[in-house]
């Protein structure tokens, strides 16, 4: 097992810098922290570029199956840990991954939420959690939305993107495929023709859109789409945050 025990290494290095978008970009990398996503990541079948973390965080990675003689298997020490760490208390293990995704991807089936600019980290990755544990099939970010691998995404997802589809991609695109497969596509949005909520009936397969935390859903977009709705408030609050209001939305139709 390979040993480094200096913030100036050049690897330790060249790993802080995922913690930029710009560079995670250039290298097709990113980094996770923590064991909770650590295992989610060995549940399933991801492989590491490598592993990182102190002696009593390598012993515990032992304990859930990695061979610590593996060469990507690197011991570190706490200065190093608090070095890489985007976290005030870090769990002192790290794992580097490959960005996954698909060239191609068709969406002719399912229920999807699409995430229109959304800004917030933690809203979109509270939303990918939420559309998990829903069972939906994916959710889909317009590219001008927060980075899915920024690390406040990462750990409000809680390891959901390892076990549903999560696309970046034109949501022009992807509004076409679904019509053109007779799937529904829902706007949620404050608007004079949407609907309420609970009009609607659960449905077999939908895309729902989602928009951005300030402006919402894009006049583009919404055109696209088929039909409006909105969540109705009984209260004195102008408006819900996005991640609540895309739960309700989820589990209506869920």
């Amino acid at each position: 097992m390979k040993q480094i025990s200096s913030v100036n290494n050049k690897l330790v290095k060249e790993l802080e810098k995922l913690n930029k978008k710009k560079y995670r970009e250039e290298t097709g990398l990113y980094l996770i922290e923590g064991f909770h996503l650590f295992e989610e990541t060995l549940k399933a079948n991801r492989k590491f570029i490598y592993l990182l973390g102190t002696d009593e965080a390598l012993n515990k990675a032992e304990e859930a199956g990695v061979s610590l003689d593996a060469k990507n298997v690197i011991l570190i020490n706490k200065a190093i840990a608090r070095h890489l760490s985007s976290t005030k208390n870090s769990q002192e293990i790290f794992a580097v991954l490959k960005i996954a995704q698909p060239k191609d991807f068709s969406f002719n089936y399912g229920k999807w939420v699409l995430l229109d600019n959304l800004a917030d980290p933690g809203n979109v990755g509270t939303i990918i959690r939420t559309a998990d544990a829903a069972g939906f099939n994916g959710v889909v970010l317009s590219p001008e939305s927060v980075d899915l691998y920024n690390p406040k995404t990462q750990r409000a997802m809680q390891g959901s993107q390892f076990h549903i589809d999560i696309i970046i991609k034109d949501l022009t695109d992807v509004i076409t495929q679904l019509e053109a497969s007779d799937i529904p596509v829902y706007a949620s949005m404050l608007d004079k023709t949407a609907k309420k909520l609970p009009d609607f009936e659960k449905v077999a397969q939908l895309g729902l859109v989602i928009g951005n935390e300030a402006h919402g859903v894009s006049d583009f977009i919404a055109n696209l789409s088929d039909t409006k709705l909105y969540i109705p408030i009984f209260g004195q609050a102008e408006s819900l945050n996005a991640a609540v209001a895309a739960g309700i939305m989820i589990y209506h139709f869920a």
